[in-house]
């Protein structure tokens, strides 16, 4: 990954499996939740450094999030995330919710997140290269 698309929204396809479908018939909403999680996770491992990998793990602090469309057993759904205002331990992201056939949004989120170290466990100030490496936005003093 070259250093001109680490600000880029970061994508991944989804597939929609049985165990996702509720009692309406539709993907229920806290697999849209679980889904705006993975792709962040999936967004940091691919992304971060190895070392980064090593010394920081993210935990939610905040979600919300706008269900706009229902998605159904057969659909492809593209999650879309990118980082937005951060601050030393604070990282907000925004993820969108795609039906890949129609390009239809799905759902729309922001959480906050907050790094924490992986020894301690403990809520930790990112460096400047984390914060260079994925907020996109001006830094917050939160």
């Amino acid at each position: 990954m070259n250093s001109d698309s680490i600000h880029l929204p970061y994508e991944m396809k989804i597939n929609i499996e049985a165990t996702d479908i509720d009692l309406l018939g539709h993907v229920n909403n806290v697999v849209y939740l679980r889904w705006v999680q993975d792709v962040a996770i999936a967004h940091w491992f691919a992304v971060a450094t190895e070392s980064q990998k090593k010394k920081l793990l993210w935990v939610v602090v905040r979600h919300e999030i706008d269900y706009k469309r229902p998605a159904y057993a057969g659909d492809t759904v593209i999650a879309r995330t990118w980082v937005g205002l951060a601050s030393r331990r604070a990282f907000e992201r925004h993820t969108e919710l795609i039906r890949k056939s129609d390009r239809k949004l799905l759902a729309r989120a922001r959480t906050l997140w907050c790094p924490i170290d992986s020894n301690t466990r403990k809520p930790v100030d990112v460096d400047a290269d984390v914060y260079e490496r994925f907020s996109t936005q001006n830094q917050t003093n939160t």
